[in-house]
């Protein structure tokens, strides 16, 4: 199987790189359009801002050989993170800004009634499987993950959410719709559940 990590200049893409192989399974970092096409899965991580990932995306010229691999050819897509928050159709951060589009939703920020809640939500936190999905096999009910974000996603289609974490409130920590697989946490900083 090959996979291919997306490097759009925002992200780890070595701890990614390492929980893969860690896995059983080998991967290339890549920002090159043939490389996503001929890849079996693509995994799209993603640490910064939504509109410097849009924009470098854009500019890598990204864009066509990711909607062809998601929406054509239809192979899984793993979206991590900032790469998560990227598959909705806006985000509020910093502005409004037109995401992929590929997930009906909007990226907002985190907005706590508790004050003493600090954000960004740094640290290790729980989920709450909603729908079953095959990135819960083995998963354990009170496995913790790892998150690092201060932006969630708001999505329309409800049946899409697999898990929610609670951190001041609940939100989307986890989607699936079709052959789009996605974790606001970090799977690659999350140890043994990751």
């Amino acid at each position: 199987m090959k996979i291919a990590i997306i490097d759009y200049g925002l992200g780890n893409l070595h701890s990614v790189l390492g929980a893969v192989r860690k896995v059983g399974y080998d991967a290339i970092i890549t920002n090159n359009g043939s490389d996503i096409l001929n890849s079996d899965r693509v995994i799209l991580p993603g640490v910064g801002s939504f509109a410097e990932g849009m924009n470098n995306i854009k500019n890598l010229k990204l864009i066509d050989p990711l909607n062809k691999f998601v929406n054509v050819i239809k192979k899984p897509i793993l979206g991590i993170c900032l790469g998560f928050q990227l598959l909705a159709n806006e985000s509020f951060e910093f502005g409004h800004h037109r995401g992929l589009g590929w997930v009906d939703a909007s990226v907002e920020k985190l907005n706590l009634e508790d004050k003493i809640i600090r954000i960004p939500h740094i640290g290790w936190n729980d989920h709450l499987k909603c729908n079953n999905s095959i990135l819960w096999d083995g998963i354990p009910d009170e496995a913790l993950f790892y998150y690092v974000h201060s932006y969630h996603m708001k999505c329309k289609n409800e049946k899409i959410i697999i898990g929610k974490c609670t951190y001041g409130t609940k939100f989307v920590s986890a989607i699936q719709q079709k052959n789009i697989y996605a974790t606001q946490f970090h799977p690659e900083k999350s140890q043994f559940y990751g």
